[in-house]
């Protein structure tokens, strides 16, 4: 069962879990607050409209479920500042609700999704897994509490689980147009309808960017070999990108020079981020990671087709 599998890296998971001969059974749990069922469109996966909140949903899709993987939340850090009990609600409320589900269902093996924002203003590169949490957002306390829930149930009931810390994913499907939308496919977005784009600050702080089908993959390959950890796990593999570098990598892409326009620095952001991967490659040796001029290459490619599907 993957909840919020009509998402970003939701649709991207179902569709690579799909390619393995070893998983008989897909069961999707979304309530589309982000997600869009055109994201699964022609995928072998039974769909579920509904809330990660709601028992009764999470017992129509359970029963028989060998593994879970929860990715659905409320994955933005200004949304959280405008409505921190929405956020909670969603992620950590969230949370618990699924796991009481395995519980009930008794399934053994859970993979969740938490932020690499829960490192939030703590000092030093590259944040590993040990460093004590310093959350500056309400969204980044509530993966905080994903996390932490996961690790107090698998201590307490047994279970195997698989807390990932996800450091700003990119990748195909990733919806430009949202209210919060992520930085790389504004940016394309933006530089394909010709508007300048938009740097919040100096536009020096500095990213760990992870193309999607990286992500999908380790988390396929977990699912697949039932990987489980006793602490969380950052997924990402330790770049360090700036926002300028990524305008100028974006350049190379598309062949013309971009306008940038500078805004003020946005509550809750944190200044550099960058994973320590230790951890992840010795759970995961054989991941070979997209470069991010490979990734952008496929984001804007996937982008500049699904505008020419869209309707006028």
């Amino acid at each position: 069962m993957v909840s919020g599998g009509a998402g970003f890296i939701g649709s991207n998971l179902v569709r690579a879990l799909a390619e393995q001969p070893r998983i008989s059974e897909i069961v999707v749990v979304d309530d589309l607050s982000t997600g869009s069922l055109d994201n699964l469109r022609d995928v072998p996966a039974r769909v579920l409209v509904g809330s990660v909140c709601d028992p009764d949903v999470l017992d129509d899709a359970l029963p028989g479920a060998a593994s879970v993987v929860h990715l659905g939340a409320l994955g933005s850090v200004p949304g959280s500042i405008d409505d921190p009990v929405r956020s909670h609600h969603a992620n950590a409320t969230g949370t618990v609700s699924v796991l009481e589900a395995v519980r009930r269902h008794d399934v053994r093996h859970v993979v969740v999704a938490s932020s690499s924002s829960v490192y939030g203003a703590v000092p030093g590169m590259p944040r590993h897994e040990a460093l004590r949490p310093m959350p500056v957002s309400p969204y980044a306390a509530s993966k905080l509490a994903t996390e932490t829930y996961t690790l107090a149930y698998a201590a307490c009931f047994d279970l195997a689980v698989l807390p990932f810390r996800f450091f700003n994913v990119y990748g195909p499907r990733q919806d430009p147009e949202h209210p919060y939308a992520a930085v790389v496919p504004r940016f394309i977005a933006d530089a394909l309808d010709g508007r300048p784009l938009t740097l919040h600050g100096d536009g020096q702080q500095t990213r760990d960017f992870t193309y999607v089908a990286d992500v999908t993959d380790v988390i396929t390959d977990a699912v697949v070999r039932r990987v489980g950890a006793s602490d969380v796990v950052n997924l990402a593999f330790g770049t360090r990108t700036s926002l300028r570098d990524l305008v100028a990598e974006l350049e190379g892409v598309l062949g013309w020079r971009l306008e940038v326009e500078h805004g003020p620095p946005r509550p809750g952001d944190v200044r550099d981020s960058q994973a320590d991967c230790t951890r992840l490659r010795e759970l995961f040796p054989a991941a070979r990671p997209h470069s991010l001029r490979a990734g952008l290459v496929a984001t804007v490619e996937w982008q500049s087709a699904a505008r020419a599907l869209s309707p006028v």
